[in-house]
């Protein structure tokens, strides 16, 4: 389970994400500013659910404890640099998931 809170709105955006699984939680704060936000998600979600989507897609790369505790959204790409092409269908993903549980 992911649990995405934004803590400000200025620019950049800081959000506290909270990973739990079987084995434990984790703790992260994330910074996104305005422009990657655009630029990554094309607006189509809200800043909260690009997060997610963004987690979503680290989670299917390496355990929540290798995910760094704090860090700015553009250090995705510096580790994975397809993050930009397939973070859009992580954001479908997101949104259809966040439909299906209203």
């Amino acid at each position: 389970m992911i649990e995405v809170t934004q803590t400000s709105h200025d620019d950049p955006m800081a959000f506290e994400v909270v990973v739990r699984d079987g084995d434990g939680e984790s703790r992260h704060q994330v910074t996104l500013s305005q422009r990657d936000f655009r630029r990554l998600s094309g607006e189509a979600c809200p800043p909260p659910a690009c997060i997610e989507a963004a987690f979503r897609f680290l989670l299917d790369r390496e355990p929540k404890e290798a995910i760094m505790q704090r860090f700015d959204i553009r250090e995705i790409a510096r580790h994975f640099p397809e993050v930009a092409r397939e973070l859009p269908g992580y954001i479908t993903d997101t949104n259809e998931a966040a439909a299906r549980r209203a």
